[in-house]
Parts: structure tokens; sequence; C-alpha cells
């Protein structure tokens, strides 16, 4: 199996895509076993982010692996229910992972590669990477999220010219729309994709999530209701442990010492 899962610093999984001769395809084998590896990640509360990458410096992922996963697809939609939506990776469903999730992204990102780029919260490409959501040239759309996260992320324009298209845009047309945040080297990859996890990692952990639920819902609720949803989570913070730490650390010029309570 070619899902690489490490741990690094005992809190953060840096899971890969280990099929460069594909360009990091995802058969229906390799779907799941992503997905086994996001589960595992979700369930583990030693673990406070996953890093996702691809290998070989070619491609971050270029999505299904046509000839297989395509077949699989077809199948579930002559007998599934009209209202199914089916997970890419473990990673493109609703509510699929609970915690921070960072892209980092080398090479072709494109088709369901790009949908699970969209599904982390935070992307950092290289200089040489290049986007494209290219479905509709083989008579299909991006069914991983990309119709929705896209547009929510990048911009209704954006959206529309990527997919309706299919073309394929480089780094800076990337960094540009929002698609990434920011852009670094080869070499620097890795790099700055740990010292963002542990920039998240050394913060509170209850803190962490209660902000990226309240982020993601940013983007689905009016925005009197998101306010409410904000104060109700500040609030929840504010009678916890770690908030008293994370004063007391601050005053008195010291690291916190977060429990997650």
């Amino acid at each position: 199996m070619s899902i690489d899962f490490q741990i690094i610093d005992q809190t953060i999984a840096h899971i890969v895509v280990n099929r460069p001769d594909r360009h990091n395809a995802l058969d229906v084998e390799h779907d799941r076993a992503l997905a086994s590896a996001f589960q595992r990640f979700n369930e583990d509360s030693q673990l406070k982010v996953a890093i996702l990458s691809g290998s070989g410096g070619r491609a971050f992922c270029t999505g299904a692996d046509i000839g297989d996963y395509l077949p699989y697809r077809r199948e579930i939609a002559a007998c599934d229910a009209q209202t199914t939506t089916v997970s890419f990776g473990g990673l493109t469903g609703a509510h699929d992972v609970a915690k921070p999730t960072i892209a980092a992204i080398d090479g072709f990102c494109v088709a369901g590669g790009l949908e699970l780029a969209l599904a982390c919260d935070i992307r950092i490409a290289t200089f040489d990477s290049r986007f494209a959501l290219p479905e509709t040239r083989l008579g299909i759309l991006p069914g991983g999220g990309g119709t929705q996260r896209l547009a929510k992320i990048a911009g209704l324009g954006v959206a529309m010219r990527m997919i309706l298209t299919g073309e394929t845009f480089d780094a800076n047309y990337a960094l540009d729309h929002g698609l990434v945040t920011e852009l670094v080297s080869k070499e620097e990859l890795e790099r700055s994709a740990l010292a963002i996890a542990r920039r998240i990692v050394a913060n509170g952990p209850l803190a962490v999530l209660a902000a990226r639920r309240a982020i993601l819902a940013s983007s689905e609720l009016a925005l009197a209701d998101g306010l409410l949803l904000e104060s109700t989570l500040q609030r929840e913070l504010l009678l916890t442990h770690d908030s008293h730490e994370g004063v007391a650390a601050f005053l008195g010029r010291r690291p916190p010492v977060y429990t997650g309570s």
C-alpha cells in the first residue's frame, strides 16, 4: 500500500500519497487507504494537525486513477440514492476530519487532487505547482467538492473559469486567487508546512478546534448566526482551564502548558 503515515513530534501526522509512477492518482484501493489514514488521524487524540503531500516531486495528486475509479463511481451512481455523497480519500465530505489539515503541494494538483487540497484548511505550494479541475473535458464535473469549495475559496468567477474551461493554471494564479496562501521552493516546502503545523500545535487545542469550527461555519451562516456561534464558543473557552493557563503564561512570560481541558 502506498499511503505513508508518519508521526512527527508525537502531535503531527504527515500523510503522503506515494504513487509517483501514477502521478499520485488514487485507485479504489488507495482511495480507501487514504480515507483510513485520515480516520486514524481523526481518532488519535494525540495528533493535532495533519500534513498531506505527494511523493516524487512531479505531482501532489492528479485525482482519481480513471480506469479503476470511474467504473466504481458509475456503479454507485447506478444504484445509490440521489442524495448520497461520496468522499474522495476520506477528506472531501462535509465532516470527514475535525482537526486542522495542511496541504503541501508540489507539482500537478489537479482534479480530485485539487479537491483534496481545497478540503484542507491551509494550502501552501511550490512555484512549479499547477492547478486544474479538468473533469468537464471527460463529460463529468468535479465530484469531490470542487464545485462547492472552489467558489467559496476563490470566488464564483474563478470557479466558473477553472471548471467550465478545464484549463490548467500556474502557481501565481493560485496565489493571486487564494487557492494557496504562500509559495515556497521545493526545498522549503516540507519545512514550511511543519513550521505552520508546529505553530498550530503550540496554541490552545480547544481554542484551535473552536476557531476552526467558527471559521468553517462563516461561509454557511448568516452574519448574525455566525456571531452568535462565535460568542457561544468564546464563552465556553473562557470557562476552560486552558484559557486561564494561556493568560497566566502570557503574564508570566513563559510558554503555556495546555492540557485540553
